[in-house]
């Protein structure tokens, strides 16, 4: 008889339980959403935010005050002035990126990291196999371009998350987002789709030493067939995306 009371209560709790936990939403802390209001974001930046939705992401990341970031391939700066702003005065962000061809303009984030109101922010020109970076760091953190790792022949992708590996203080962190390719797929798509397998990122982060401590589905879109190249019209913005979080032990 009491063991059935038991399992009749437990029969009541359980769904009260699960509602309460479906129900409450992440918090975004303060210092997230004042880095995403940031009037000194260019109106481009702030147009892509309903796409990229960057406080939930930085949120998820576990990015704050005080921390010392290595972005890798920042592009245009999205995501370095975010980083800029939610480290603060006490934090720092080297931004890493492949040196450019003699004949090119200089990077866009070189323009981010002479603007004082980002001080913080040191860019790092390097050729990526033979990737020099900082140790001790609180986060490594790259989106919409670890597949990209594959699509040179003289990078070894085991050497660079090994690097990133070692760039890492004990509990440091490392973030990946990237666009989704078709399960089972591999490194097939790299190069035309500019996607990847979920699961292969998962078995290369974690072949270096890395253990995966979350998965989010912040920007995942189940209407995105993984057939369309990334920057084609009708997908652009919208891709099924992944976001990883790895710890190193």
């Amino acid at each position: 008889m009491r063991g059935a009371a038991i399992l009749r209560t437990a029969a009541l709790l359980i769904p009260a339980l699960t509602a309460s936990l479906a129900s409450a939403a992440p918090s975004i802390p303060a210092y997230i959403n004042a880095a995403v209001a940031d009037n000194a974001r260019p109106a481009e930046d702030k147009q892509r935010d309903a796409d990229r939705r960057p406080a939930e992401t930085l949120a998820f990341a576990g990015v704050k005050p005080g921390d010392t970031v290595i972005e890798i391939a920042p592009g245009k700066g999205y995501y370095t002035r975010l980083l800029s702003a939610v480290v603060g005065p006490k934090g720092k962000v080297y931004a890493v990126g492949p040196q450019p061809k003699p004949d090119a303009p200089p990077p866009p984030v070189q323009a981010i990291a002479a603007d004082p109101h980002y001080s913080n922010v040191t860019v790092s020109l390097q050729k990526i196999p033979d990737l020099k970076l900082p140790e001790g760091v609180d986060l490594v953190w790259t989106t919409q371009n670890y597949h990209d790792l594959h699509n040179s022949h003289d990078v070894d992708v085991a050497k660079v998350n090994s690097a990133f590996f070692t760039a890492l203080k004990s509990g440091g962190t490392y973030f990946l987002l990237d666009h989704a390719a078709e399960a089972g797929s591999g490194g097939r798509d790299t190069s035309t789709l500019h996607r990847i397998d979920e699961e292969t990122v998962k078995q290369e982060v974690t072949a270096a030493g890395f253990r995966l401590v979350g998965e989010s589905d912040i920007l995942r879109n189940k209407s995105d067939p993984h057939t369309a190249k990334v920057f084609d019209p009708e997908i652009r913005g919208h891709t099924d995306q992944f976001a990883l979080k790895f710890k190193k032990p």
